[in-house]
C-alpha cells in the first residue's frame, strides 16, 4: 500500500496542500509572472478594465480570480 505524502493524516481534518491566501505566499510580493501578465491582460480586455502592470504575484492572482468571475472564464465558483 502506497501513501500520498500530501494526504492528510487520519488525525488531521484538512489536507496539507490546502490553497493559501496569495498574500501568505513567500513570493507574493514579487513582480507577477509573464504567464499571469498575459492572462490578466486578456481578462482585463474582456472585462473592460485597465491592466495594471505593476501588480505583485499575489495581487495579480487575486485580480485574475476577480476577473474570472466577472467574465465567466476559468474557475467555476
Amino acid at each position: 500500500m502506497s501513501t500520498n505524502p500530501k494526504a492528510a493524516p487520519d488525525d488531521q481534518a484538512t489536507p496539507s496542500n490546502v490553497e493559501k491566501d496569495p498574500h501568505d505566499w513567500t513570493t507574493g510580493n514579487e513582480t507577477m509572472t509573464g504567464a499571469q501578465a498575459s492572462y490578466l491582460k486578456t481578462l482585463c480586455e474582456e472585462a473592460g478594465v485597465e491592466f495594471d502592470p505593476s501588480l505583485s504575484k499575489a495581487d495579480a492572482s487575486l485580480k485574475i480570480d476577480e476577473l474570472q468571475q466577472k467574465t465567466g472564464r476559468g474557475k467555476n465558483h
